[in-house]
């Protein structure tokens, strides 16, 4: 089950990583093993999954086009200051928004959790190499593991 729930959830990850992210993904590491997870908990965490996958599938796409238009304006000759700030611009306001996609899921999947299993949770990121700083809840739905 859990090969199959993380194959369900590896696109939805991969769109809500920011590039370069060389992390495995967080329930490969371990975090979600024993925060005994109801079935309904993991109904709900799979449904706001669903639910978020537009929106960051969308992010993801601006975030990366975005990206392009600032190379392919530093990579000008000359370099058009101008051009290359609203390029700038829109990379920061995409950024911005995937940023702000990820948080809102995160914070609809802490809803879902106990208080128990948010600080179980949170301790688990928190002794994670490179962990997620700020941030302590996945940016995508534990596995129920029984």
């Amino acid at each position: 089950m859990i090969r199959g729930l993380a194959l369900l959830l590896w696109p939805v990850l991969l769109l809500a990583q920011p590039p370069g992210r060389d992390l495995p993904p967080w329930w490969e590491a371990g975090l979600a093993r024993n925060l005994n997870l109801s079935d309904a908990q993991m109904k709900q965490l799979l449904q706001i999954r669903d639910d978020f996958r537009p929106r960051m599938k969308d992010a993801r796409a601006a975030v990366m086009r975005a990206e392009k238009e600032v190379d392919a304006a530093f990579n000008e000759d000359p370099v058009d200051e101008a051009k290359a700030m609203a390029a700038i611009d829109r990379l920061a306001a995409a950024r911005a928004e995937a940023t702000k996609a990820v948080s809102e899921m995160d914070l609809k999947f802490r809803m879902i959790l106990t208080p128990q299993q948010w600080q179980e949770l949170k301790e688990r990121q928190h002794l994670r190499p490179g962990g997620r700083g700020r941030r302590s809840a996945p940016a995508v739905p534990p596995t129920n593991q029984k």
